[in-house]
């Protein structure tokens, strides 16, 4: 979902990786990295430079918890 928006919003600006990646401060490896989906990690403060130059924003929302905390650890002092 990720890559595709920043795919179709760099196309969109008629953009290339490389004038994208210029623009935002960042290489074209990275541009590529994020456009393909394959790697599983990235940097934050990159993306976020990326999304600005191509006018989209990274929302964070809540969703299901897949973590299960102990009620030990739950109930414990603060």
């Amino acid at each position: 979902m990720l890559a595709q928006a920043v795919r179709t919003q760099r196309k969109r600006l008629g953009l290339t990786q490389i004038e994208l990646s210029d623009l935002a401060g960042c290489g074209p490896v990275f541009i590529y990295d994020v456009e393909s989906g394959r790697k599983s990690t990235l940097r934050l403060d990159k993306l976020v430079d990326v999304l600005n130059v191509l006018g989209l924003q990274l929302a964070i929302e809540r969703g299901n918890q897949r973590l299960h905390v102990s009620e030990q650890l739950r109930d414990a002092p603060h």
